[in-house]
């Protein structure tokens, strides 16, 4: 990230962002107004943060400011919650203005139906705003479930064993936002429900991505704003995945879920791998005396590479460039 760029950022970090999200700050500042409406639970919070801006600051050839916007009805601890009340605006602030690009991250569900959700209202209304609003939309992950809900009724479905890992994901379209992507991407993927392609393409939607493990994986709606819809998490750092498995198996061993946590694909070195399913076969069978200790032990010092860097910051820089092309 350029020295701009990170100032830039840093100086829409915080309250009153509002001030300039109009047309006219953006011509006189002349770069890209980005916003981010991050939902993701209060121990992921500010690594979502980190991680946007990282990937954002690798990908971008020209000035970027980052916003940080938070839905006022999800509820927060006290310290994710002076964190937001420092370093964010609430979102009916966007209502006033006008982004080049908008980000939203998905929230971890608590009622059975997304509709259901205290924060449904919130966010439909967002969706509806960055339609006339923005230039381009991306709905990360739980995010891209609940637009396609609200734009067009599909409802997502559960996949049965989680999706976790590393996923080589095809190229399937010729479209700008996938250019030098293909034939292959690798997309970090994290979720126990999926969409369906058929339902998606009869609405009018464009697969732009898919892999034969995790189903679609990028797929895409142009209208006045041009929506982009991520299953996956490019934007993960390198050990989001390790320490998603680790909260999953802390779970486990808390009885707080029924079934010990598939190790994630193609991710940790096959070694270490290996050492973590025998783990998990002992555990399951009861013939770890300390497994909290073991746990700790085997994923303590452990690095993964982050294998999906270069597709990342391919997708992000199209996405950029998609943007400053429609000026």
């Amino acid at each position: 990230m350029t020295d701009q760029m990170q100032k830039e950022a840093d100086l829409a970090s915080g309250k009153g962002t509002a001030d300039a999200l109009s047309h006219e700050t953006r011509g006189a500042v002349k770069c890209l107004e980005i916003g981010l409406i991050n939902n993701m639970p209060d121990a992921t919070l500010a690594a979502t943060e980190r991680q946007f801006k990282d990937l954002i600051g690798q990908a971008a050839d020209m000035p970027v400011r980052l916003h940080f916007f938070a839905l006022a009805e999800i509820a927060r601890g006290e310290g994710a919650a002076r964190h937001i009340c420092t370093h964010y605006a609430d979102v009916e602030t966007l209502l006033h203005g006008q982004l080049d690009g908008l980000i939203i991250t998905g929230c971890e569900p608590k009622a059975a139906s997304l509709q259901d959700e205290p924060y449904w209202p919130s966010l439909a209304r967002i969706i509806d705003w960055a339609a006339d609003n923005t230039r381009s939309t991306i709905f990360s992950c739980l995010a891209a479930h609940a637009a396609v809900l609200h734009l067009d009724g599909i409802k997502r479905v559960p996949v049965g064993q989680k999706h976790s890992g590393i996923f080589d994901c095809a190229v399937l379209t010729e479209d700008p936002l996938m250019k030098g992507l293909g034939p292959d991407l690798r997309v970090p993927h994290s979720r126990l429900n999926g969409l369906d392609a058929a339902a998606l393409t009869a609405s009018g939607y464009e697969i732009l991505s898919a892999s034969p493990r995790v189903g679609v994986d990028i797929f895409a709606k142009r209208q006045k704003s041009h929506f982009v819809f991520l299953q996956g998490h490019p934007e993960y750092d390198s050990e989001s995945l390790l320490r998603e498995y680790r909260r999953d198996v802390t779970r486990f061993l808390r009885g707080e879920r029924p079934n010990f946590p598939a190790v994630p694909e193609d991710y940790f070195d096959p070694l270490v791998e290996k050492h973590l399913v025998a783990f998990a076969e002992r555990t399951i069978d009861g013939k770890s005396r300390h497994p909290h200790r073991e746990l700790a032990s085997l994923l303590d010092d452990v690095h993964p590479e982050k294998t999906w860097r270069a597709s990342a910051a391919g997708l992000y820089r199209n996405w950029l460039c998609a943007l400053t092309a429609r000026d």
